[in-house]
C-alpha cells in the first residue's frame, strides 16, 4: 500500500477505487535520497524526490511503477519497462476528466500511439526508462523482445482501457464527463446508486479484478507465445466458464459476441447453413429489443461500424448472407400499450410459422425471454409445440440477453435444440458489450457442410468461435491469423466474477432479496408524484424460483407544476423520449449547483448523489404515447456491492433499499424543476 505522504497526487490515489485495487499487493516505501521519481528494488517500490513533491507528471510516474512491478516477473527489463510505461501512459490518457492536470512527459507520446514506435525509437525511449530498473544497468532491447512488443502492442493497456475496445462508439469515454455512451465507466464507482441493469452498468470491484486478472493472463501469454494465441486461450477460459455456470450439454458451441445484437446475426448465419429454403425471421416485439435488432435478423449491417471498428453501410446485406430474408414483427402488447393475452400472441406466432411453411420457407421463432420492459412471450410450450410439428424445418431462437434466468432455463433451453442468445452484461451487471451464442451441437455441426458468410469478418474473429467448429476459416485474417477481440474477453471476465459471485448465494435469497427489492421500487413509484407505472404481465409465483420475479420496473413521467394553490399537480402530456432521456441524464449529474437555492437542506445530500438507472425506452399507456424509465434489480444487488463488503447481507439490502427512496426523491426534484434544469443542462459526471 502507499505510505503516508503529504503530496495530494499521491494522498488521492487510494480514493480512486481501481488504483486502492491495484495497490493492494505492492509493496511501496519512501526513499527520498533516490534522486529518480522511483526505482524498482527486490521486487519493492522507492518513491524518490520527483514525486514527493507536486507534479503534473507524478500520476504518470506512479502508475508506471505499478505496472513494472508485476511485469518485471514476467518479462526482460526493456520489454517489461516498455510496456510498463505504454500502460501508464494509457491510463493517463483516461485521466484528463479524473485528475485535471495530469500530463505525461513529451518523450513517452510515442508509446500511446496506435503502432508501436519502430526499434530505434523504441531504444531511445528505454535508454530514458532503464534509469528504474537499477538491477539491470545494462539491459539492451533486442530485436527479439521488440518484436514481442510490436506483437502483443494492442493488449498492452490498463485495465479500464481495454475495456472500452472491441465494441462501438458508445464504450468511449467522454473526456469531460467520465463516463462512457451508457452513461456508466469501466472504473468502479461505488459511490452512484446503479439500478441499471436492464441497459448497463459501471464495472464493480469484483468485475474490474476479473478483467485484471485477465489481462495480465493475456499479457504473460503473449510475450510467451503470441497476442493471437493469448486471446484464443482466454476465450477458452470464458466458454468453460459459461459452460459451468449453465451447466450445458458437453457439445455446446459457444460463440464470444459484443453484443445481443451480434449473436442474433450470429445465429442467423446458424439458420441459413440448414438448408436452402429462404428464412422468415418472426421477432416479438421488435421494439422491446435491441434497437439493431430488427437489421441484425435480416442479415444486415446494423450499425455504421462494427465492434471491430470497421465502417460499413447501415442496412445493406452483409455479404454473404441471403438477400431475401424476411421479417415478420409480432406485437406483445396493444395500440393502447396494455399487454396482450398470451393466447393471442401464442396464436399470432402459430400462424405466422404456419404462414412460412407453406410459402416454402424456414422459419425461425423468436422467443423473448425477457424484454426491456419485462415481457415474455410466446409462452414456452407454444413454441415447445411447433418445434415437434415442424422439426427440422424451422429454428428457435430464445433472446434471454436481459439473462434474468435460472440456469436450468438456460440449459432446457439449449437441450431442446434451441439457439441462446445472451450477455453478461444486463442482469449480470458486467461491463457493456459482452454477448454470447450458445448453439446446441447439432444446429453448430451445421457449418460442416459450408462455411459462415464471409462478411461475418466484419464483425468477429475466428477467436470468438470453439476452435473445434467446422466453417470458421472465413473469419481468419489474410495471413491466416485467428484475430480476436481482447477487450470482449477483458468484459466478459468481469462478468464471470460477478455471475460466479451471484450463484455463490443460496437460491431461496435470491429470491427474497428480488422480491423485497422490487416490491419496494413499487412502492416508491406509487409514492412519487408524477410517475406512472407500465404495465407488467402477471407472472408465475414458485418460491424457489427466483426468475419468476419480474426484476424490471418501469415508470412514465409527467412535469410537477404548482395548481391554483400552490400545491404540485400532475401536468398532462407525459414526458416524451427525449425528454425523459434528459431526467435519466440528469439523475446521473450533481444537481446541487443548479437547485441547492431552490430546495430545502436535507434535499442538498440527494441532489449531490449520482444515480444510474435504465435508458428510458417508448411505450404507450391508455393510447397515449409516452417513454417508461427503468429501475432494475440486477446480480450484484443479491451478491452484494464489493464497497459494502464491511457490513453483514441483510445491511447491505438495506443500504440498496435506502438508495432506491434516494433515487425517487431525486426523480421527483427534477420533475418538480423540470423548467429550470432544462436551461441549465446540467452533464452527468464520473464522480
Amino acid at each position: 500500500m502507499l505510505p503516508e505522504l503529504a503530496s495530494p497526487p499521491i494522498a488521492g490515489l487510494p480514493h480512486q477505487p481501481e488504483l486502492r485495487l491495484l495497490l493492494a499487493d505492492l509493496d511501496i516505501q519512501v526513499a527520498a535520497e533516490v534522486s529518480e521519481a522511483f526505482v524498482l528494488q527486490a521486487g519493492r517500490i522507492l518513491l524518490g524526490a520527483p514525486v514527493l513533491a507536486p507534479s503534473n507528471e507524478t500520476l504518470f510516474h506512479l502508475r508506471h511503477a505499478m505496472e513494472l512491478a508485476w511485469l518485471a516477473t514476467t518479462a526482460r527489463p526493456a520489454l517489461a519497462g516498455l510496456a510498463a510505461a505504454r500502460c501508464a501512459a494509457l491510463a493517463i490518457v483516461l485521466e484528463t476528466y479524473g485528475s485535471a492536470g495530469a500530463t505525461l512527459p513529451g518523450w513517452i507520446a510515442p508509446l500511446t500511439g496506435y503502432a508501436a514506435p519502430d526499434l530505434s525509437i523504441a531504444r531511445r525511449i528505454w535508454a530514458k526508462l532503464a534509469v528504474h530498473q537499477p538491477e539491470a544497468p545494462d539491459a539492451m532491447l533486442s530485436a527479439q523482445d521488440h518484436a514481442r512488443l510490436v506483437d502483443a502492442w494492442a493488449i498492452l493497456g490498463p485495465t479500464e482501457w481495454l475495456m472500452e475496445q472491441g465494441g462501438d462508439a458508445r464504450l468511449g469515454v467522454d473526456p469531460f464527463t467520465g463516463l462512457n455512451g451508457y452513461g456508466c465507466s469501466h472504473r468502479p464507482r461505488p459511490w452512484a446508486v446503479t439500478f441499471a441493469s436492464s441497459t448497463a452498468s459501471s464495472c464493480s470491484e469484483r468485475g474490474y479484478l476479473g478483467a485484471e486478472m485477465a489481462r495480465r493472463r493475456m499479457i504473460r501469454a503473449s510475450f510467451a507465445q503470441t497476442a493471437d494465441s493469448a486471446i484464443v486461450q482466454e476465450a477458452a477460459y470464458i466458454r468453460a466458464g459459461l459452460a459451468q455456470h449453465f451447466d450445458l450439454p458437453a457439445d455446446t458451441a459457444i460463440v464470444l459476441a459484443p453484443s445481443g445484437t451480434d449473436a442474433e446475426l450470429m445465429a442467423l448465419a446458424l439458420a441459413e447453413a440448414a438448408e436452402e429454403r429462404p428464412i422468415t425471421n418472426i421477432l416479438l416485439a421488435p421494439e422491446e429489443t435491441g434497437s439493431g435488432v430488427p437489421l441484425a435478423a435480416r442479415g444486415r449491417h446494423f450499425a455504421v461500424d462494427t465492434a471491430r471498428g470497421l465502417p460499413v453501410a447501415k442496412g445493406d446485406v452483409v455479404p454473404g448472407y441471403r438477400e431475401d430474408t424476411e421479417l415478420v414483427p409480432i406485437a406483445v402488447r396493444g395500440a393502447d400499450g396494455s399487454v396482450r393475452s398470451p393466447v393471442e400472441v401464442d396464436r399470432d406466432c402459430v400462424a405466422a410459422v404456419e404462414v412460412a411453411i407453406a410459402a416454402g420457407r424456414r422459419p425461425i421463432l423468436h422467443i423473448l425471454d425477457v424484454s426491456k420492459t419485462g415481457l415474455r412471450a410466446p409462452s414456452r410450450s407454444c413454441a415447445a409445440a411447433l418445434g415437434a410439428r415442424f422439426a427440422g424445418r424451422m429454428d428457435v431462437i430464445v433472446d434471454a440477453c436481459q439473462a434474468r434466468l435460472n440456469p436450468g432455463t438456460i440449459r432446457d433451453y439449449v437441450g431442446r435444440g434451441w439457439m441462446v442468445l445472451m450477455t453478461g452484461s444486463k442482469f449480470f451487471t458486467g461491463p457493456p458489450f459482452a454477448g454470447a451464442l450458445l448453439a446446441p451441437g447439432a444446429v453448430a455441426h451445421r457449418l460442416a457442410a459450408g462455411p459462415l458468410p464471409a462478411g461475418l469478418s466484419l464483425y468477429c474473429g475466428s477467436a470468438e468461435w470453439p476452435s473445434d467448429l467446422a466453417g470458421t476459416d472465413c473469419l481468419r485474417a489474410d495471413d491466416g491469423r485467428p484475430g480476436g477481440n481482447f477487450g470482449l474477453m477483458m468484459r466478459w471476465q468481469a462478468a464471470l466474477a460477478e455471475m460466479q459471485a451471484f450463484a455463490e448465494v443460496p437460491r431461496t435469497r435470491r429470491r427474497s432479496v428480488l422480491h423485497r427489492f422490487v416490491g419496494h421500487v413499487e412502492e416508491c413509484i406509487a409514492r412519487t408524484d408524477g410517475l406512472t407505472t407500465v404495465t407488467l404481465q402477471e407472472a408465475e409465483v414458485d418460491p424457489e424460483e427466483w426468475d419468476l420475479t419480474a426484476t424490471i420496473r418501469c415508470f412514465a413521467l409527467s412535469r410537477m407544476e404548482p395548481d391554483a394553490d400552490g400545491q404540485p399537480a400532475k401536468s398532462a402530456p407525459f414526458l416524451d423520449l427525449a425528454e425523459a432521456r434528459k431526467v435519466y441524464i440528469w439523475l446521473n449529474a450533481d444537481l446541487g449547483p443548479a437547485l441547492a437555492a431552490l430546495v430545502p437542506a436535507e434535499d442538498h445530500a440527494t441532489l449531490s448523489r449520482r444515480c444510474h438507472i435504465g435508458q428510458p425506452v417508448a411505450v404507450t399507456i391508455d393510447a397515449v404515447p409516452a417513454a417508461a424509465l427503468r429501475v432494475s434489480a440486477g446480480a450484484r444487488l443479491v451478491s452484494g456491492e464489493p464497497s459494502h463488503a464491511h457490513l453483514d447481507p441483510d445491511e447491505r439490502l438495506e443500504r440498496e433499499l435506502s438508495d432506491a427512496t434516494l433515487l425517487f426523491r431525486k426523480v421527483a426534484l427534477i420533475l418538480k424543476h423540470f423548467d429550470h434544469l432544462s436551461t441549465v443542462n446540467p452533464r452527468p459526471s464520473y464522480a
